[in-house]
């Protein structure tokens, strides 16, 4: 949403940065939680069934739709942060290129994944974690949403991260909020009315394939529009004449951003593997707080994808003062989230479980397996809520070194955090202390990552300045 009293180009580099930030991120803030419905909508109604193994298999394929993420990065923020950095720069002719082979690329890694899915689907859940009671429902669920819809998904994230880039955050907000607000309706109407009973993962399925669809259609049309103004392209000549040097930018930060997204991924499928394990009930529970604590990092993700273009025009531009303050205040808005959702989850754990999960609906079995699921999931979310504050120091340093182009540092960052870090400790307090110690790896690894992130951005601003200095002086 862009105020008529400026301009885009003004929006990052002379107004206040405090409205400069909230005019980026409230609408970005507002598409992220609405996608978080999006996404937690059909846990919410396969929860009103009652079946405990419905919900563990929604929890395996919600690591399948996280590699849809990680890839739509690829191009979307890779792609996206150099388009501002170009923009930036004032070369708004390979902006235009980088933009097109960005879209392109994405529907190319898009069908890759989908036939490779499709191919080894069910190996692939066997590995996740699937038991013979959920690999059913689990199937059902990924040959529709991955399998069939990743390309609207993937290519429907890639663009708005472009048209978020080059300040449409508005119409990027309004295509994914779209087709989230579409799956809260179209949910329940296939689930529960138009799919007999039994067949309620499918029904879910078939509401997030078709509001990917929607979303994806309303954001290239908003995406051609917007081409006519600002450096985006659709055109495949424009993909084909992106420099050697640019593509290599767009790798340099697309490849680390998709990473963190699928290393994340990875130690999503070692906390599943282990809480499968334990029973598919400890899956259950797990999988009912990975959705409840998406509410924090939903809002400081959008803060961060909010602040990303603003860093990245002003490093560009030469303007690091306000690049630094960027950086600052989005670090204050998020940390207050963050301690404002501990709170609210130490608080209030055992009735937000109950949200995703009725103990009143199903015969005897299902009422008493929902009932122990619904524990495991209040006290796995009492310990691992503590980690917000962590998680989102991690999530801002590392959009900080993608808007900055520092690749490398990213990818470093990724991988120190889940493999050196949170997957290791994962494992260890598993065996140590069970059910209990496998929650608490959670902000014992995020806290070792922080101070890493945290030294790697300062690291990569005190050479900035010591660059500005012999600036200076020459």
């Amino acid at each position: 949403m862009k105020p008529a009293s400026f301009s885009r180009q003004e929006l990052f580099s002379r107004v206040p940065v405090p409205k400069a930030l909230w005019t980026m991120a409230v609408p970005t803030v507002i598409s992220q939680l609405i996608n978080l419905i999006y996404n937690m909508v059909d846990a919410y109604f396969i929860g009103r069934t009652g079946n405990s193994y419905m919900a563990a298999a929604t929890t395996l394929t919600l690591t399948l739709v996280m590699l849809n993420v990680a890839l739509s990065n690829l191009f979307g923020i890779g792609g996206g942060s150099l388009v501002s950095r170009l923009n930036g720069g004032g070369a708004p002719d390979r902006a235009r290129q980088v933009s097109a082979f960005s879209v392109w690329g994405a529907v190319a890694i898009a069908l890759l994944y989908s036939v490779m899915t499709g191919l080894f689907l069910d190996p692939l859940l066997r590995f996740l974690g699937a038991s013979d009671q959920t690999i059913g429902y689990a199937r059902s669920y990924a040959l529709i949403v991955i399998v069939i819809g990743s390309l609207p998904a993937i290519l429907a994230a890639a663009l708005a991260h472009l048209l978020r880039n080059t300040g449409y955050a508005g119409k990027a907000s309004l295509g994914l909020s779209a087709g989230g607000i579409l799956n809260c309706l179209l949910d329940p109407l296939f689930m529960f009315v138009l799919l007999p009973r039994g067949q309620e993962v499918t029904g879910a399925a078939i509401a997030t394939a078709l509001s990917n669809v929607f979303s994806c259609a309303y954001l290239l049309i908003a995406y051609k529009k917007a081409a006519g103004e600002s450096p985006l392209s659709l055109r495949l000549r424009d993909a084909a004449a992106t420099r050697k040097e640019d593509k290599r930018n767009l790798f340099a930060v697309g490849i680390p951003s998709a990473m963190l997204t699928g290393l994340f991924d990875l130690a999503n499928i070692s906390l599943n593997r282990l809480a499968a394990a334990h029973s598919d009930l400890v899956l259950a529970g797990i999988g009912i707080v990975m959705k409840v604590e998406r509410l924090p990092n939903a809002v400081n993700i959008g803060i961060c994808q909010g602040m990303l273009p603003i860093v990245a025009f002003n490093y560009a531009s030469g303007d690091h003062g306000r690049m630094r303050e960027t950086i600052s205040t989005a670090r204050k808005w998020g940390l207050t989230v963050s301690l404002l959702c501990i709170v609210l989850f130490e608080l209030f754990a055992p009735q937000v479980s109950r949200a995703f999960l009725s103990v009143s609906v199903g015969d005897a079995e299902h009422a008493e397996n929902a009932v122990r699921t619904l524990a495991y999931a209040a006290l796995f979310l009492r310990i691992r809520c503590i980690a917000s504050p962590l998680q989102f120091s991690n999530y801002h340093a590392s959009f900080c070194l993608q808007a900055m182009g520092d690749g490398k540092g990213t990818l470093l960052h990724a991988f120190v955090r889940e493999l050196v870090f949170y997957i290791p400790l994962m494992t260890i307090l598993d065996k140590l202390f069970g059910e209990t110690g496998m929650a608490a790896a959670l902000p014992v690894g995020e806290a070792c990552g922080a101070v890493f992130a945290v030294w790697l951005l300062n690291r990569w601003i005190r050479k900035n300045r010591q660059q500005e200095g012999k600036d200076a002086n020459s």
